[in-house]
């Protein structure tokens, strides 16, 4: 990847997810030397501290299980507002936070390029596909909707406007999913979302699937978003999060899909999401999401000194 200017946006959101601990990550990133790995780079770097959500009030919805809506309400509006700012000077990286901030950063990504006129395509890595909406929510855990929501699905009424510029679908691809609900099963398919499950991985390798959504991607001459949820990594490799799925990616699996990823200079806004700094290992979590951070944004194996823990 050519330098870049990368502007940093740290986003302590927990309530997503129904229990504590994703509001440290911001703070986990830094301090695993996320700044400095970018720096080391040769990129511009701009980190503009963590931010306060705005109030939320008044956001309702009829589905009794939801949880701390307001707060994710508060949390999408500062999230969209901050990314916006930041796409019109470089590539936005927030860092998390639970995946609910996806609400905000995908809707202000896909803003910025709407108006301009650039389709936004999204490589989204997760074990889930996070396709629930206020209405087919079980759970009431709001980092389970930012996808549906960003589609611009129905189902938000009373809690969020529909995206003035909605996702479309069809420019998505998930790879690593392995655990999906009934409800998002049904609804992937009827939108035509691009899901790379792990048995595909598996049978096809990464390779292929990956290039071909990129050349799809290239071909538009699109933007291109990478949001990465700690439980695509295998929990063997990445114990610091609240939502492990066994199964999931390698390390060698997940650093090529970064290296080809970069390679394609096709990168316009990152997300880091679900880091769980209390349920981390002396901070080998988030050691190797830096990692992978940096691969993204141009380190390869070559400069990879080895570690110990």
């Amino acid at each position: 990847m050519d330098q870049q200017k990368l502007i940093v946006i740290g986003t302590p959101v927990q309530e997503g997810t129904g229990r504590p601990g994703c509001n440290m990550g911001p703070d986990a990133f830094r301090a695993a030397g996320l700044i400095q790995a970018f720096s080391e780079l040769g990129h511009k770097v701009e980190d503009r501290g963590n931010l306060v959500r705005h109030g939320g009030e008044g956001a309702h919805h009829d589905n009794p299980v939801l949880k701390f809506l307001p707060e994710f309400v508060g949390w999408t509006e500062a999230i969209r507002e901050a990314v916006i700012a930041a796409r019109s000077e470089g590539i936005p990286v927030v860092i998390g936070g639970d995946h609910s901030l996806a609400a905000g950063s995908l809707t202000g990504n896909a803003a910025y390029a709407g108006q301009r006129g650039r389709p936004f395509f999204v490589l989204w890595l997760d074990a889930h596909p996070d396709f629930h909406t206020l209405e087919t929510t079980t759970s009431g855990n709001l980092h389970g909707v930012p996808m549906a929501y960003a589609c611009g699905l129905g189902g938000f009424d009373g809690a969020l406007q529909k995206p003035a510029f909605p996702v479309d679908p069809k420019n998505i691809c998930m790879m690593g999913i392995r655990s999906v609900d009934p409800a998002e099963k049904i609804a992937l398919a009827a939108h035509g979302v691009t899901v790379c499950d792990m048995r595909m991985i598996d049978e096809e390798g990464v390779v292929p699937l990956l290039r071909r959504f990129l050349d799809k991607v290239k071909a538009a001459g699109g933007d291109l978003h990478v949001s990465l949820d700690v439980d695509f990594l295998d929990p063997t490799i990445a114990p610091g999060v609240g939502t492990t799925v066994p199964g999931g990616a390698t390390f060698r699996e997940a650093h090529l899909i970064m290296e080809i990823v970069s390679d394609s200079g096709l990168v316009t806004s990152l997300d880091l999401v679900e880091l769980n700094p209390f349920l981390d290992e002396r901070g080998r979590t988030a050691i190797l999401m830096t990692d992978l951070a940096a691969s993204l944004m141009g380190k390869r194996v070559m400069d990879r000194p080895t570690q110990t823990y």
